[in-house]
Parts: structure tokens; sequence; C-alpha cells
């Protein structure tokens, strides 16, 4: 009969019930064929409870060393509390007591994300932003593609849970289990499409004016007025299948060329209103960390999404155009942030 190895969870519920049966710890031992010194330990220790919890003494920060962790925090942004306290050389701190000292000074954030914009870039967003300066920007229409996978981006997944509940499980698929390309554009106050990209296609420059033949002309531009049409202006950023010889011709021959398509600077989707309503649809569909099961029913919550953004949101996306070109030109090309 060994004694070093612990008792199994059956043989504590074992123990239990006999004790409330009458056998002796004798009596247990035999039945469960296990040292006798085993089971008087495991009775001694429960008839005497559990030890409370002695708090140590945690180390006191004066209030010159918290004055360097907030110089520390400040001059080292994204860093741990560790690293940030090592480097004030405060040590024998718990990592408890250190995030409760950065969290009132501090916040827990993500990097932002800004395109990488070198020299030329911002030459050229400022040369943009010149050129559309006076221009009516209700007479836009703002186009994109967004992919929208079934499982969503794994930093939106996190939340409150409550005490003693447990997280909800949640499935992890290659690549976020396949996805939906969607196409949309907004112009003043209206919203065009959105339009699923057929599953599988690969949008070049064939593929993507066979595209926008299919649902954007035929579905929309077509029923507006010459008027409308006249003054329209169409704005696509610079991706391959957009900017090619064979699409620039084929819009051409639409009727959109020369003032009437945009051009469009480089490293530049902080400056396109529709990334705004991606980040909408976005926050709606993958609210509470929600997650689909098929691409049809991820394409019906876009959707869906959608025909929630009212006219005055689209509109309010639009008219800061005017903002955001006054915002380039005072940043000299630089990112804005939006």
């Amino acid at each position: 009969m060994g004694q070093k190895k612990d008792l199994t969870g059956s043989e504590r519920s074992k123990i239990v019930r006999y004790l409330a049966e009458g056998c002796s710890s004798l009596k247990i031992a035999k039945l469960l064929k296990r040292d006798h010194r085993t089971i008087k330990r495991f009775i001694q220790n429960s008839q005497q409870g559990r030890k409370k919890r002695v708090d140590k003494p945690r180390r006191k920060i004066t209030a010159h060393e918290l004055r360097k962790v907030k110089r520390a925090a400040a001059k080292m942004p994204l860093a741990t509390s560790l690293a940030i306290f090592q480097s004030c050389n405060i040590t024998g701190v718990p990592k408890s007591t250190r995030c409760a000292i950065l969290r009132d000074m501090a916040k827990v954030r993500k990097a932002e994300r800004r395109p990488p914009l070198n020299k030329t870039h911002k030459l050229k967003r400022q040369d943009w932003a010149k050129k559309y300066l006076k221009t009516d920007f209700s007479k836009v229409l703002w186009t994109d593609e967004m992919r929208v996978s079934l499982d969503g981006p794994d930093g939106w997944a996190r939340g409150w849970i409550g005490k003693g509940q447990r997280a909800p499980v949640r499935l992890r698929r290659q690549q976020g289990g396949g996805g939906v390309l969607v196409w949309a554009g907004i112009i003043k106050d209206e919203l065009v499409g959105p339009f699923r990209v057929e599953d599988g296609v690969k949008l070049n420059s064939q593929s993507y004016c066979q595209f926008l033949e299919d649902t954007f002309f035929k579905l929309w531009y077509r029923k507006k007025s010459a008027s409308f049409k006249k003054n329209m202006i169409f704005m696509q950023d610079n991706a391959p299948s957009h900017a090619s010889k064979y699409s620039t011709a084929w819009l051409a021959r639409k009727g959109i060329k020369e003032e009437k398509l945009m051009t469009w600077p480089p490293c530049s989707p902080d400056l396109n209103p529709i990334e705004n309503l991606w980040s909408i649809i976005k926050c709606e569909i993958y609210k509470e960390g929600k997650q689909y099961t098929s691409l049809n029913s991820v394409w019906e919550a876009v959707v869906a999404a959608a025909r929630n953004v009212d006219g005055e949101q689209i509109k309010t996306l639009t008219e800061s155009m005017d903002g955001r070109l006054l915002s380039v030109l005072a940043k000299k090309g630089g990112s804005i942030g939006r």
C-alpha cells in the first residue's frame, strides 16, 4: 500500500461516505487499500479546514518613486509594468501592485495602426488635398471593398464575465473560418449596396469591371438621372484591379473619366470616409464576440447591419471630407488617424 501517492477525487469522496457510515480510519484504509497514515492525514486536514491566507506586507512606493514611474510610463509606450518598474530600479513590487499604480496614471491600449507614409506619399497627399479643396463632396461616390470572416477579429472577442460564470466557448478556425468580400459606396446620405463578390472570385481588372457592371451599374447607376451622372465623381483607391489601364479604359467607356474619376493619393485609407462605415458594420456584426457558421449567414448579417445605418450617419461621414483635407494640409501630408 503506497503512502506517497495522493488520494484521487473518487477516493476522497469514498472516505467521506465511509466516515458518515461510522467506519474507522483503519477500516477505511483497508477498504481502499491505502496506507492508514494517508487516510488519517486527510481526515485531520478536513477537520481543521483551510488555513486563512496571510497577506504579506506590500512594498511601499514613495512619492519620488511614483514620479519616476510616471515619467517612465510616458517615455515607454506599450511597455509592460515590469519593464517600467525595472527602468526605475524599483524591485520587489508584485504585479497586482504595479498594475494598480499604473492604472491611476495610464491605460492599457493597443498601438494605433497607420499607413506607412514616406516623404513622397506626404507630398502627394498634400497635392491631392489642394486639388480637391473646393470640391462639392456631396457629388462624390466613395467606394471600397471589405472582407468579413466568420469569426471576426480576435481582439473583439473580449468582454466582462460575471463572477462564477464561465467564458463562452469560441471556435478557432484557420483564417477566421473563411470570409466574404463586400463592395459598397456612399454618396451624400445614400448607401450604394452592399454587393457581394462571388465566392472564389479573385478581383483582377477583368473580374472587377465585370462585377461593377453586374452590380453597381446595372442595379444603381443606370437608374440615376442624366444630370446626376454628369456631376457624379467616382472615387476608388489604388488597388491594382482599380488603377490598371484596363479598368481605367473600361470606366472611361462608361463615361467615368478625367475629372469624373477622382485621383487618389497612395497609402490613404484614413481619407476615405467609407472606412468608417466598415467600422460601424463590423462593430454591429461582431458585437459580443459573435461568430458565424456559414458564409451566407455572415453576409446576411452584413446586409442587416447596413440597413440599420441611417442617412444621417452616412451624411456625417461624407460631410467630414472638408475637415479631413484641412487636417492633411495642417499635418503636411501626415496621417490624420480617422
